[in-house]
């Protein structure tokens, strides 16, 4: 049986003006030979290419497998020039996010804030170690200081500095009636090298990440502790053998030294690590300028600075020569170190030389990690008592 024309149906038939309406058919994909595809991986690697071309090569490299490895090293090569980003996040961040969560709901026992800075230092440095494997415990380090008028150091390892920051701040736990890490040994044993060393000898073995967990839990139990006895406990006097220092201000030396040794730790893994919040920093290099004019005494004691000018001493609290410290950068400021008494009182007036210096700078010498010689400094004035102050600020480092 003949099939039915559309003539024969009775549909009228459609004009040429409405076939001309009808969506016209795609357009069939571009066809490119195989040596147009290999020169195109390298535009590919690159995200260059267009929609077409990255859908024709991706299809190829499912294909040919001499172009796919080509790709697969292209892609790498790529990778390698992008310029790689730390995975820290801003130091100041955690700070920011507390206050914003305390203005919200402030604490029932809020952290004094002379310990806020070791609180923040020590999250950080345990942050850094979280991902450590093996290899990165064992990485050498080199603990160094300044003694007398050379620097000198000692090697151990990264477990190794975690072990010595639990033994020194073993010292303020003592003084808070908590558990000291060391048992029964540092009776006899009461400086932080003394200390440090002895907790070193008593492991069976090297150091491990194991010294992690009770260092942390240190960490947290001065926190919590200072936090419960109140701002008022900041005068308690903390003993480091051969001086003391009010818990406030041991409490920021214990923060001090936990940023120090934690940009060690990040300089033998090769890691970057940020110096702490200006407002942390700045009371870091308070704490480093109030502590000089004893350091200078007692260098000068020890007939390693020049003598006081005795034409020019004054009674306790009555002003004297002083030199201008001047502190550049996020938590600078400046501070009048008076030069040939601690017991005198720093002025503008009997200021004989000024210094400046950037604030990381400053703490690094500090620290002993910038001999005095070398330190970056803008130096006006008296040349003896610039030397003199510079020598003390590196004397304020230790193991």
């Amino acid at each position: 049986m003949p099939r039915a024309s559309v003539e024969d149906s009775g549909l009228p038939l459609p004009t040429c003006a409405e076939l001309g309406d009808l969506p016209a058919p795609p357009p069939a994909p571009p066809v490119f030979a195989h040596p147009v595809l290999k020169a195109l991986l390298g535009a590919w690697a690159l995200a260059a290419c267009s929609a077409e071309e990255a859908t024709a090569v991706e299809e190829h490299l499912g294909a040919c497998g001499s172009c796919a490895d080509e790709a697969r090293r292209l892609r790498e090569a790529v990778g390698l020039l992008q310029r790689p980003e730390s995975l820290d996040l801003d130091p100041g961040l955690r700070t920011r996010v507390l206050d914003t969560c305390l203005e919200r709901r402030p604490p029932r026992i809020p952290v004094p804030e002379w310990a806020a800075a070791y609180d923040a230092e020590t999250a950080r440095l345990d942050a850094l170690l979280q991902d450590f494997g093996d290899a990165e415990w064992h990485a050498p380090v080199r603990l160094r200081w300044f003694r007398s008028d050379a620097s000198t150091s000692r090697r151990t390892t990264v477990a190794g500095v975690i072990a010595h920051l639990l033994s020194v701040d073993g010292l303020v736990a003592v003084a808070l009636g908590l558990d000291d890490p060391l048992g029964d040994v540092p009776s006899r044993l009461p400086t932080p090298a003394a200390r440090t060393e002895a907790f070193w000898r008593a492991s069976h073995f090297p150091p491990t990440r194991s010294v992690r967990a009770p260092w942390r839990e240190q960490s947290h139990s001065l926190v919590r502790t200072v936090s419960f006895t109140g701002g008022g406990a900041g005068k308690m006097p903390v003993s480091y053998g051969d001086f003391e220092l009010p818990l406030h201000d041991a409490m920021l030396d214990r923060a001090f030294e936990c940023w120090v040794h934690a940009e060690d730790i990040a300089d033998a893994v090769d890691y970057p690590y940020a110096p702490p919040s200006p407002r942390h920093l700045h009371r870091m290099i308070d704490l480093a300028a109030r502590m000089l004019p004893t350091a200078l005494a007692h260098r000068r004691r020890a007939g390693l600075a020049s003598p006081a000018h005795h034409r020019h001493l004054v009674a306790a609290g009555e002003p004297g020569r002083s030199l201008r410290l001047e502190i550049e950068g996020s938590g600078g400021g400046e501070w009048l170190i008076p030069l040939d008494s601690p017991a005198a009182k720093g002025s503008a007036e009997h200021e004989v030389a000024h210094v400046a210096l950037d604030g990381v700078e400053f703490c690094r010498l500090a620290a002993g990690h910038v001999p005095p010689q070398e330190a970056a400094a803008g130096q006006v004035g008296d040349r003896e008592a610039i030397r003199d102050v510079l020598f003390a600020a590196a004397s304020l480092s230790r193991m």
